[in-house]
């Protein structure tokens, strides 16, 4: 289908949006024959409530209570009154009004059970769910971070979020139950607000360093509420994406009544959680004269430097503190929201501005969301949700974490005449890092506009038709300039760069729902047809050789030598039929079937379309005579089981196609341009399937004061996408096909905890989750494969370290007797010793590595607590991951003691003669570099992840001023760490599905203190 065919409905939706609301504008006053005033108030606490709906019985007419609970109407109706009065919360209540005013109380109900959360296509009450859905705290939501995904963080039991990067707007890595795939995505599906989003960054091509999150161009302070979908009773419904679980995100909306003006804002500072301790230039300088001494002992043990002078050195150059500051933070956040009966908008701007940790590292956003709902007609609702945000980053270049701890401390920033010094003085050549980082341009600038429309239609009692068009436009711009009076910029005088990508993704999704009842028996069943198509557009352009710096990217032509330009398409088709059924009978019984059938152009032609069924039921015993006579304190109880099969699409494009690829080559004297093949075609490449089964239940005792949940799980994932190696005969080497499987399984636990009631309250939210993943299969009767420093085996996670074993230090008089287990051909004391794995009586890094490790947890968890008394909060949550493993190359670089570049402080007690040391090896100028179980350590961890403390003042005091509420509040974020690890962050990954746990100079995680506002008129 073409792009342009969505426009003629976009555009007919829009007109009907105004044309309702045009109506309603024109509708004229009901006549006046009667009126009631009253007031709902808790029946507990005697407060008003406000938002509840009152209708007069056998009529459509309806109101809302304002923030005094109080309410009015104006009818052709007159006393007595029968009301109808709900609210989310509270018990639903009909009573009979004799006199006007009314004061009427609402008897809280089991609020939790009653909630209302979405699901897929749809709503459910909590009670009735079937499948395993969480809900992320609201206090997590009102943190002050960059992007949506980072409220995850320990709030949802089997879901585990790591930092892929420090950065400003960085990226997160998530994995809900596991990851299964191998070259395949890991992540989860994003809904919001009905549009699927994949969170994969596209990348220009162009500039240096961690790309920014997609998800921080979407603001989360207008989230109202985040939903996990874990297993396939829940995920089924989105087919060949709900493999690794759903995120689903429903942005704020308007309510009816009174208009409410709010700004919320906080300013902060952020500092980096720890610095590595190196050597200084007095202890450095004495580590090279050791290493070139050791390389040359004729030219004696002062080789670099004089006693006299190493005694003046001191500190020297502390490169982390050049380039670490105190960053600060400011988020703005103003919305207007309201509505009458039939019309409801909320309007939102927000500002954030972060600076980083690392010197000329920041990210901004500037946005504004527009939510509005309508009720023109009784049969028909219309809305429109559209968020505009631009965001500018400025980006670390790649490697520079690593370039500060490693740069000697006696190599200077600037020389004696004011230039920057270029690189390392030394045998290793690298950069400046100071320099990079100053006067490199390396930023992203990018616009998105997300949006939905709808409507929706009651045909009949009980049967609404729904029309939905959504689209998500991606514009990014990176901008690239290396000046020619540094290092990296001196060879090519210079060199800018260009790269522009614009995305662009509409959605059209149309679904029939039905719900009803006979006697007892309730069902809703759904019925759709979706349809979504992807394009990406890059183009990327560069130039070396400027006269100039002045004019940074600003002026390509300026560039005496242009760089060959590129350009590149790629689109992706999804379309989909869905249906589900959910019964229940006399909320005792429940089950429910869905299926999907999806068509995606990512296959092969004859696997382009996958079944994905799911089968759920669930009993809610708490319901059964029997079980309330014999267990009266318990409030709720209810058993859950489902079984089903979910997709995984996300491979790229055209993985099954015979794609060509341009190179030049010479004919005679000319360059001329030509296209070779780049892969085999695989026409019966298709999905990677994911079974899983779910057995869980939810259990409330203490009047719901207590609430646990608990699930076991078990999911396969087969026909893994790998490159199998193939005949050389074929002309090529590899063939993208399905091959292989991965289980995960585990347990999840959940409890929700209302210790105190009353002024002071108290409540607790408690999750634990315990997974396990293991390779299976790995296809043509392969056991295993080695990727870098990991190991694919059977029988083993995804994860696991391949390395080898430390064994000591070589001391004096064992030269002949362990020299061999050294590695080295010419053996010395203070060599490193390792294991002999394979028995031979040598080592070596080919034939001697094993299992050293692996870095999936053994359970992640996260435990939250907020107190209440009176105008005073108070929240915070703990979360952590105990039993992983993490290989911080970052040590690994800094214990080579090789005197070209810094080292670690253990360097101090290094090998020497008269320190016969048993943990690190002598100073050498040339080592090789070896993975051993000395770089992997342990990841567990414990973290202080949020700590919010505020106060809203008494509204008697702020009615004067026509304020509402004010609330004071000081919030902080990453405060405590406990950790044996020795890195910057042990919450830490690649992002890799299989280098996962590796930690190679990402941007170190900072700590956050910020001081906040929120106003409500």
């Amino acid at each position: 289908m073409k792009n342009f065919s969505v426009l003629p409905y976009a555009i007919l939706v829009v007109l009907i949006l105004n044309t309702f609301v045009f109506a309603e504008a024109q509708q004229p006053q009901p006549i006046i024959n009667a009126s009631l005033i009253g007031t709902v108030i808790d029946a507990t606490t005697k407060e008003p409530i406000e938002g509840v709906t009152i209708q007069l019985e056998a009529v459509t007419h309806s109101v809302k209570t304002d923030q005094k609970g109080k309410f009015q109407f104006v009818t052709g109706q007159k006393l007595p009154f029968t009301l109808i009065l709900t609210f989310v919360g509270y018990q639903k209540k009909r009573i009979i009004v004799n006199t006007s005013p009314a004061i009427i109380e609402l008897v809280p109900s089991s609020e939790d059970l009653e909630e209302v959360v979405v699901v897929g296509y749809g709503t459910q009450k909590r009670r009735d769910l079937t499948g395993a859905v969480a809900s992320v705290p609201e206090n997590l939501l009102r943190q002050p971070v960059s992007s949506l995904d980072q409220t995850l963080k320990g709030g949802v039991s089997g879901v585990q979020v790591t930092q892929t990067s420090g950065q400003p707007g960085g990226g997160v890595s998530i994995r809900i139950r596991g990851g299964a795939s191998i070259q395949g995505g890991n992540e989860p599906l994003y809904v919001i607000d009905g549009f699927p989003v994949y969170n994969q960054t596209e990348s220009t091509g162009v500039g240096s360093g961690t790309p920014v999150n997609p998800l921080a161009s979407i603001n989360p302070a207008d989230i109202e509420s985040i939903e996990v979908l874990k297993d396939a009773a829940a995920t089924a419904i989105y087919g060949s994406r709900g493999a690794n679980g759903v995120i689903l995100v429903t942005t704020k909306k308007g309510k009816a009544g009174h208009v409410q003006l709010t700004y919320d804002g906080s300013i902060g500072v952020q500092r980096v959680l720890k610095k590595i301790d190196v050597l200084n230039a007095h202890d450095f300088a004495i580590l090279r004269n050791e290493a070139l001494y050791d390389a040359n002992p004729s030219l004696g043990p002062y080789q670099y430097r004089k006693q006299a002078e190493i005694d003046q050195l001191g500190e020297g150059t502390n490169w982390q503190k050049e380039a670490f500051r105190t960053g600060n933070i400011q988020n703005h956040q103003l919305a207007l929201s309201g509505g009458a009966e039939k019309v409801q908008y909320f309007l939102g701007a927000n500002y954030f501005d972060q600076q980083g940790v690392i010197v000329n590292t920041d990210f901004k956003r500037l946005g504004f969301r527009s939510n509005i709902n309508a009720n023109p007609f009784d049969r028909l609702q219309v809305g429109a949700n559209v968020s505009i945000n631009k965001t500018n980053a400025q980006i670390a270049p790649t490697g520079i974490v690593n370039a500060l701890l490693i740069m000697p401390p006696t190599a200077t920033i600037y020389e004696p005449n004011g230039a920057y010094t270029l690189r390392n003085p030394f045998e290793n050549i690298f950069a400046n890092p100071i320099a990079t980082l100053k006067e490199t341009t390396n930023t992203s600038n990018g616009l998105r506009i997300l949006g939905t429309s709808f409507a929706q239609y009651r045909i009949l009692e009980g049967l609404q038709a729904k029309v939905l068009f959504g689209v998500d436009l991606n514009s990014r711009n990176d901008k690239f300039y290396l000046p020619s009076y540094i290092y990296e910029g001196s060879g090519s005088k210079g060199e800018a760069s260009l790269g522009n990508l614009d995305g662009t993704s509409w959605l059209n999704e149309n679904t029939l729902t039905y719900t009803g009842a006979i006697g007892q028996h309730n069902f809703n069943a759904l019925l759709g047809f979706t349809q979504q198509e992807n394009k990406n557009e890059v183009f990327r352009a560069g130039a070396q050789n400027f006269v100039t710096d002045d004019l940074l990217f600003n002026s390509l032509q300026s560039g005496s030598t242009i760089t060959r330009p590129s350009s590149d398409t790629y689109n992706w088709v999804l379309h989909s039929y869905l249906a589900r059924v959910n019964y229940n009978y006399a909320n005792k019984y429940y089950a429910s079937a869905s299926i999907r059938r999806d068509g995606s152009s990512r296959f092969g032609a004859d696997n382009k379309w996958g079944n994905f069924p799911s089968l759920a039921f669930s009993w809610r015993v708490a319901n059964e005579s029997f079980f309330k006579q014999a267990f009266p304190g318990i409030s709720d109880f209810k058993i859950r089981t489902s079984f089903g099969t979910t997709g995984n699409q996300e491979i790229g494009q055209y993985q099954s196609l015979s794609t060509l690829y341009s190179l030049n080559y010479l004919f005679g004297n000319n360059v001329v341009t030509g296209f070779a093949s780049q892969r085999i075609p695989n026409k019966n490449l298709g999905w990677e399937t994911t079974f899983q089964y779910d057995a869980g239940f939810d259990l409330a005792v203490l009047s719901n004061r207590l609430q646990f949940t608990i699930d076991y799980y078990y999911k396969k994932t087969k026909d893994l996408l790998l490159n199998v190696e193939i005949p050389w005969t074929s002309g090529y080497a590899t063939s993208l096909q399905n091959f292989g499987s991965v289980s995960n399984k585990g347990v999840e636990f959940g409890l929700k905890s209302k210790n105190l009631q009353g002024n002071l309250s108290w409540n607790t939210d408690l999750n634990i989750s315990f997974n396990r993943n293991k390779v299976l299969t790995i296809g043509e009767g392969a056991t295993s494969y080695i990727s870098g420093n990991y190991i694919i085996k059977v029988g083993e996670p995804l994860g696991t370290f391949y390395g080898t074993v430390t064994d000591g230090i070589l001391q004096f008089g064992e030269e002949s007797s362990k020299g061999a287990l050294t590695g080295n051909a010419n053996p010395k004391a203070g060599d490193r010793l390792y294991k002999d794995i394979n028995g031979d009586g040598q080592f070596t890094t080919a034939n001697d590595r094993t299992l050293i490790g692996n870095a999936q947890p053994d359970f992640i968890f996260g435990i939250g607590n907020t107190f209440s008394y009176k105008g005073f909060d108070l929240s915070f949550l703990i979360q952590g991951t105990v039993g992983n493993d993490l290989l911080n190359i970052n040590r690994q670089n800094l214990e080579m003691f090789t005197g070209q570049q810094n080292a670690s402080i253990d360097a101090l007690d290094r090998w020497t003669a008269g320190n016969p040391s048993q943990l690190y090896p002598r100073a050498k100028l040339d080592p090789a570099p070896i993975f051993s179980d000395q770089f992997v350590e342990s990841g567990s961890f414990a973290r202080l992840k949020s700590l919010q403390l505020g106060y809203s003042f008494p509204k008697e005091w702020l009615k004067n001023a026509h304020i509402t509420n004010l609330n004071l509040y000081l919030a902080a974020q990453n405060l405590l760490t406990w950790t044996n690890y020795r890195g910057f962050d042990p919450e830490v990954t690649s992002g890799s599905n299989v280098q996962i746990g590796t930690d190679a100079g990402i941007y170190p995680a900072a700590k956050s203190v910020s001081l906040g506002v929120s106003l409500t008129f």
